[in-house]
Parts: structure tokens; sequence; C-alpha cells
């Protein structure tokens, strides 16, 4: 009788514990990159192997599981339309502000620049120095207009047009003073 093989430690566990790694072939395979690109890689210290790099010849590097994650990130990257000059840059400006751990960062990309995404509210640009960039939720703006309109008066598509009254709103704030003095040229 056979025994069962064990499949060996979860990619969890490959994570976590540090006591597995990679060749490079295998690498290669798990990420979908050539081994050409792999040794680049590595020999112009994009992606450092953390478990063993090569000591010359006869040796060959180890991965680790979080290594596999920053080359598939640098690989979705090179998809998206990024150049591996902006990709560099974007990985260096990480590493010169101390972030080790390149697994742990979410990095979105608009197909030119690469931006860090710190938090919900805070997306950096990172091949500009780290200058802070700017989202607009399309979902929080809808819900921002239906709350401005939700007290404001609407007419009815298609019915003949009225001279109405203008109606200055009050002015509360300076947007407001601004959207009052408008209304108040206008209306001549």
């Amino acid at each position: 009788m056979h025994e069962p093989r064990d499949p060996g430690p979860s990619a969890e566990q490959q994570a976590g514990d540090g006591e597995v790694g990679y060749r490079g072939v295998t690498a290669c395979s798990a990420v979908g990159i050539s081994y050409r690109q792999l040794d680049y890689w590595a020999r112009t210290a994009l992606v450092v192997p953390s478990v063993r790099d090569a000591s010359g010849s006869g040796t060959s590097r180890l991965y680790s599981f979080r290594d596999l994650v920053v080359l598939k990130v640098v690989k979705r990257l090179l998809d998206a339309g990024v150049s591996l000059q902006n990709i560099r840059k974007a990985i260096e400006a990480l590493r010169s502000r101390g972030v080790d751990d390149l697994a742990g960062i979410t990095l979105i990309s608009d197909g030119t620049t690469v931006y860090e995404c710190r938090s919900p509210e805070e997306v950096v640009d990172l091949l500009q120095g780290g200058q802070g960039v700017f989202g607009i939720a399309i979902g929080g703006a809808f819900k921002e207009i239906q709350g401005s309109l939700s007290h404001l008066p609407a007419e009815p598509v298609g019915a003949p047009e009225q001279d109405a009254p203008v109606v200055e709103p009050e002015a509360d704030s300076v947007g407001d003073e601004l959207a009052a003095r408008r209304a108040r040229r206008r209306a001549g």
C-alpha cells in the first residue's frame, strides 16, 4: 500500500513562515513571465529573491511566496502598459520610504503612472515624488446632487416656458454667495 502523498504547505503557510523557496523556473510558470525577464529583473535589482540569490555559476535563486506576488504585480503593470522604467521608479520610491514588504501594498495604475493606495481616501503618485492625487467617486457625487436637488425646484420636461421670478438662494457660505451674485447678474 502506498501512503497518501503530502501535498506540502499551503500558500498561506508558504507566505508566512518563509521555510520554502521557489526556483526560477517555478516562479516563471507561476507568474507567467519568461526566465529571461526573471533573470533581468533579479540582475538589475527590480525584484531580488529574498530566500537565496544566485552567488555564482551553478547556484540557483530561490524566491519566496511574497517575491512571487511582487513579480506578478510587476507583470500586471507591464501588461497594463506601464513602462519598466516607471515600474522601477515606483518600486524604488516605495523602498526609499522604507517599505520593505512590497507585497502588502496596493498599487493602481492608469497605464502611464503608478499610484500607491494608502487608504480609501489617500492615493499617492509614486512617480511624482509622492505627490497626493485624488479620485472622484461617481456614486458619491450622484448622492450629493440628489441631496442638493431634494429642496430645489424642478420643471416638468415639455412644459411651456414661463417667466418665473428669480429666487435668490440664501448665501450661507462663500460658494452660495457667489452663486447668488451670478444669479443677480443674469437677472439683470
